[in-house]
């Protein structure tokens, strides 16, 4: 199942909420912080696909940093 990863701060977690609020399928967002730094950025993306199930992130707009 796709994700979506943007740095979008301003709509992008609106868009996603709305589709959750009705009732939408929305497989994820994770919206970086535009002050992270790329590596940083990529090692807590890595993480976070080693560490856990595609599943879990279904319906979820994740913050990164964590």
């Amino acid at each position: 199942m796709l994700r979506l990863l943007g740095d979008d701060r301003a709509t992008m977690p609106h868009y996603a909420y709305d589709r959750l609020r009705a009732g939408k399928l929305m497989p994820g967002v994770f919206v970086l912080a535009d002050r992270v730094p790329m590596g940083q950025a990529i090692e807590e993306l890595s993480l976070l696909a080693a560490c856990s199930e595609q599943t879990e992130w279904i319906r979820r707009v994740v913050y990164l940093p964590l």
